[in-house]
């Protein structure tokens, strides 16, 4: 059931036009957390795909609520990696679920997360919207990660939102020519570069492995899908032989 809930929230204290009211599903008691908040394009290199979902898991595995737009890419990833420590922020109201790629995702995250929207039943996404949503999504986290960003994108206008708050940018290391407008913030000095997602994490909290849980091992992942889950930590198990790592495949010794 959707509720109406009020929004004056200490984290829209700043914005310009702070919404008058928001619905919501979910989990409402998420607004109490710690939050951080997660956005790029819609079409991800693989390797910002690994990194994302790496990302969001590891910031819900030390009590952290990712916060993201509910798009298609980057915001999907944030969103499955931390799950069901997530908050969605939509561009439509809640009886629309949008886009409808994600129409399992959202609705899972309308029983076991938080789906937000300042929109009352019927309200379609605009371009506009989408616009207007990314202040909520900025304002809810204590810093902004984009993940990945073209030069003319409505992800560098969640960077313009960031920089009128006084929020913190950061943004994943990528080659010369990729993601040229998280390349352009880091030009301009305005984001700050994650090159470990470990560290970077452990800066807000200890991300715990469970060393004495392999069990995910047992049904032979690749190296791609346990790197996904464990990081470099899948190559301290290597060392240790606790794992096998042969053919791009991971065996549990």
């Amino acid at each position: 059931m959707i509720k109406e809930i009020k929004s004056n929230l200490k984290q829209f204290k700043s914005l310009k036009k702070p919404p008058s009211l928001l619905y919501a599903l979910g989990d409402t008691s998420l607004l109490e957390t710690k939050m951080v908040s997660i956005v790029g394009t819609r079409k991800p290199i693989s390797y910002t795909k690994e990194q994302v979902f790496r990302l969001s898991k590891s910031f819900s595995s030390i009590g952290y609520n990712v916060v993201s737009g509910a798009a298609m890419g980057v915001d999907a990833l944030a969103h499955k990696g931390a799950f069901p420590n997530t908050i969605a922020v939509m561009a439509n109201s809640l009886d629309i679920i949008y886009p409808k790629v994600n129409q399992s995702l959202i609705t899972d995250i309308y029983k076991d997360g938080l789906a937000l929207s300042e929109y009352p039943n019927t309200t379609k996404a605009t371009r506009y919207s989408f616009v207007v949503r990314n202040r909520i999504v900025v304002a809810l986290g204590e810093i902004l990660i984009i993940a990945e960003a073209d030069l003319n994108s409505g992800t560098m206008r969640s960077a313009e939102i960031a920089k009128e708050l006084g929020k913190k940018i950061y943004v994943l290391s990528h080659r010369v020519g990729q993601s040229l407008g998280t390349q352009k913030l880091l030009e301009d000095g305005d984001a700050e570069l994650i090159t470990d997602i470990d560290k970077f994490v452990g800066l807000f909290g200890e991300v715990k492995v469970d060393e004495n849980n392999l069990s995910f091992f047992k049904n032979t992942p690749t190296v791609d899908e346990a790197l996904r889950e464990y990081g470099d930590k899948l190559y301290e198990f290597e060392l240790e032989g606790k794992v096998e790592i042969k053919n791009l495949k991971v065996y549990l010794c």
